[in-house]
């Protein structure tokens, strides 16, 4: 399949175009989201491939996503903005994924941010193109703009009814300046916003046309399966490629290197005509590897240094209320509990891929990639080469999860490719996927609370143990503090509890596994522990899970909302339930967005079994609803699994999870009914991609108590 046309092609293929209304945004910072709407040149014999809007005189519009798309629909929430104000509709456009170019502003795909950030620019630049072709059509009639309106890639005039098509005041509304302020429509004026619209790239992923990474092809490729140490961090000893080079289709075998941004380890590449002969050659490598210094490395052993770790001061977060230290001290009654979460895989169905020609001073690269603009960065230092002589093309990611926003298995590709002065195409393995890393990082989440003469909770301090992203990713140095992500989900403002003395704190614990931000971040891991210990907390104080979390909500309304109206679609205080079965219930805040689970669970002679989910998920203004309602489901799915199935564990460096059979992830026989609800309000958005993730686990065990008596701290959970 020939996947991506060259640039040549391209630009050949657009030279018949006469004219084009250019449309772009600004900013002195490429990741600002107070981004400013500039015209850019008319366009003459060919198409401009910058901006967010392009319009050419016979009647074409391509809208520009800014951000990847790995599932949660990118590909048409962020052109919606722009058609929702522009006054089109997504039938009379296509969609074009922008290249990493700065004019688009930030372009990574990451941390549910997406809609949040671009709901304003991307709608500023779709009403400023408006406003633009309403003024040259009204300048054509000779009347006011404000008998003028704008109508599916129409202008109207309203007296007389007569209208221009867009394509036939393109050439005219480029000569305007841009609107620095134009004007936005009313919540209430929306035909696109908010309504449950079929997503346009659905079809095409279902019948086979989208192109994904692993699908790119381009001519003279070659083909590369890079064998990684088994112990992450081994060093080569010897190589033996003579079985090797007697496949047939095997060209040659490399030393080679992968670039992590923590570190870079030695690798050994077979290059070949073709995939298969490049894997098969793979398998008959023998290679000797130096594992003394890593080969110690065990999960067993991390976890036991952040059980040591649990009675050792923290570094405090500065977001404090009151004097914990002295209220707990003082307090009569006392509760602390320990909850552990493990490594995980990001396990998309997608492995790893890219390809990548470079060409001395310059370099192309096709793939799956979370953020254009963060490949040109980390090309352009990695090179040693400037970041105009980088091209990149952005296919569909088969799922990511923050796995594809560390560029690895790039660099292996450009180093490969450097090497060989031809175009390189890599392809991990599931394997490589599983063993190589990143992973979520193992935690430990310590809680302690006091409790008075009264019953009231008066103190509480929630303590994060692990690894640090920051401190391996970017060599942030932690000594003395705490890493200002790690706060996720716990921290005074996404969870504002109504108790008097709270503290937060954080300590790192080195490892040489790498870590990376799996979906949802560090609050995967912190609301299974807050929100099983608040559950706790309430049993403790002989209070209904529901009522109490309402009296730690009690000053925030949008918390109180969802909880009232979670009660009441899951039928918490209404329904009777048999003996057999039990819910439970967790709310969480994560990038800016409330999610409360109710889970039904029921013990069959098999073991327990998760019956039903009902979700509320209050997300501002849910743009697209089906598609929240899918975050959401697909959340419940990856977050019952990291709760129910086996993590990544390591034993003498090495993974001893290698594929899905033993990474196991929830089958569709294991899938339970699943209701969601969003609840309605005019708040500007906020993120779906990763909120419904994180209370699951935590309302999950919840209901496993409740139903067993027993409460289980450790993940994953035992469904027996």
């Amino acid at each position: 399949m020939k996947a991506i046309s060259t640039r040549r092609n391209f630009i050949k293929n657009t030279s018949t175009i006469l004219g084009v209304l250019a449309i772009g945004l600004k900013s002195s910072d490429a990741n600002s989201t107070d981004l400013e709407p500039v015209k850019l040149n008319l366009v003459f014999g060919q198409l401009e491939f910058n901006p967010y809007i392009l319009m050419d005189s016979t009647g074409q519009i391509t809208l520009f996503n800014p951000r990847p798309d790995m599932g949660q629909g990118t590909w048409q929430s962020l052109p919606m903005l722009l058609a929702e104000e522009l006054e089109v509709s997504l039938d009379q456009v296509s969609i074009k994924q922008t290249d990493g170019q700065g004019k688009y502003g930030g372009q990574l795909s990451g941390g549910s941010s997406s809609v949040t950030s671009r709901w304003l620019p991307m709608r500023k630049a779709g009403a400023a193109i408006k406003e633009m072709l309403v003024s040259t059509a009204a300048k054509k009639w000779n009347v006011s703009t404000e008998e003028c309106y704008a109508k599916l890639a129409k202008v109207y005039h309203k007296p007389s009814g007569k209208s221009y098509l867009y394509s036939e005041l393109v050439d005219e509304a480029a000569k305007l300046d841009v609107p620095k302020s134009p004007k936005l429509k009313d919540a209430k004026d929306f035909t696109l916003i908010g309504k449950s619209i079929p997503r346009p790239e659905i079809p095409s992923k279902v019948n086979g046309k989208a192109i994904f990474g692993i699908d790119v092809e381009i001519p003279n490729m070659l083909y590369a399966s890079v064998e990684h140490c088994p112990v992450i961090d081994g060093k080569i000893i010897s190589i033996d490629d003579s079985e090797t080079l007697k496949v047939s289709g095997v060209i040659k075998v490399l030393r080679s290197e992968r670039a992590m941004p923590h570190k870079t380890v030695e690798t050994v590449a077979v290059i070949a005509s073709n995939y298969w002969a490049a894997l098969k050659g793979r398998k008959a490598l023998k290679v000797k590897w130096d594992t003394t210094e890593f080969g110690a490395v065990s999960t067993n052993q991390y976890f036991e240094e952040l059980a040591k770790m649990a009675t050792e001061p923290a570094y405090d977060y500065p977001d404090k209320n009151g004097d914990f230290d002295k209220t707990y001290v003082n307090s009569p009654k006392k509760l602390t509990a320990q909850y552990q979460t493990p490594f995980l895989a990001h396990a998309p169905l997608e492995p790893e891929n890219a390809v990548a020609h470079f060409m001395g001073d310059s370099v192309e690269v096709w793939g799956p990639f979370q953020g254009p603009d963060g490949v040109i960065n980390e090309l352009a230092n990695y090179l040693k080469i400037k970041k105009d002589k980088i091209k990149v093309n952005v296919t569909f990611l088969g799922g990511a999860f923050g796995r594809k926003a560390y560029l690895d298995f790039l660099k292996e590709a450009v180093h490969l490719s450097k090497l060989m002065n031809a175009p390189v195409k890599v392809l991990w393995t599931r394997e490589d996927d599983m063993t190589q890393g990143p992973f979520r990082p193992g935690m430990l989440n310590v809680l302690e609370a006091g409790i008075n003469e009264t019953g009231k909770v008066e103190a509480l301090h929630h303590k994060i143990l692990g690894e640090s992203l920051q401190g391996q990713i970017f060599k942030a140095n932690l000594n003395n503090k705490p890493d200002n992500w790690a706060e996720e989900t716990v921290s005074k403002e996404d969870s504002p509890l109504q108790i008097p003395n709270i503290k937060r704190s954080f300590k790192q614990n080195k490892t040489t596994i790498p870590v990376l931000w799996w979906r949802s971040v560090y609050s995967s891991t912190n609301a299974f522990g807050h929100e099983s210990f608040i559950d706790e907390l309430a049993h403790a104080t002989q209070k209904d899970p529901v009522t109490f979390r309402k009296e730690m909500f009690s000053e925030s309304p949008r918390f109180m909302k969802v909880l009232e109206t979670l009660a009441e679609k899951s039928e918490w205080f209404t329904q009777k339930l048999p003996l057999t079965q039990a819910k439970g219930i967790a709310i969480a805040r994560s990038f800016g967005t409330i999610c409360g689970h109710v889970v039904t669970v029921e013990q069959t002679k098999e073991g327990i079994k998760v019956k039903k989910v009902v979700s509320v998920i209050d997300c501002g203004i849910a743009v697209n609803p089906d598609n929240v309602k899918a975050q959401t489901e697909g959340n419940i799915i990856m977050g019952l699994t990291a709760a129910i199935k086996s993590g990544i564990t390591f034993e003498n460096g090495r993974s001893m999870q290698q594929n899905y059979d033993t990474y196991q992830v929830l089958r569709m026989n294991e899938s339970p009914t699943m209701e969601i609800h969003i609840i309605e309000n005019t708040e500007a958005p906020s993120g779906v991609g990763e909120p419904g993730l994180p209370p699951i686990a935590p309302a999950l065990s919840n209901a496993i108590f409740k139903l067993t008596g027993k409460r289980q701290r450790n993940l994953p959970l035992s469904m027996v």
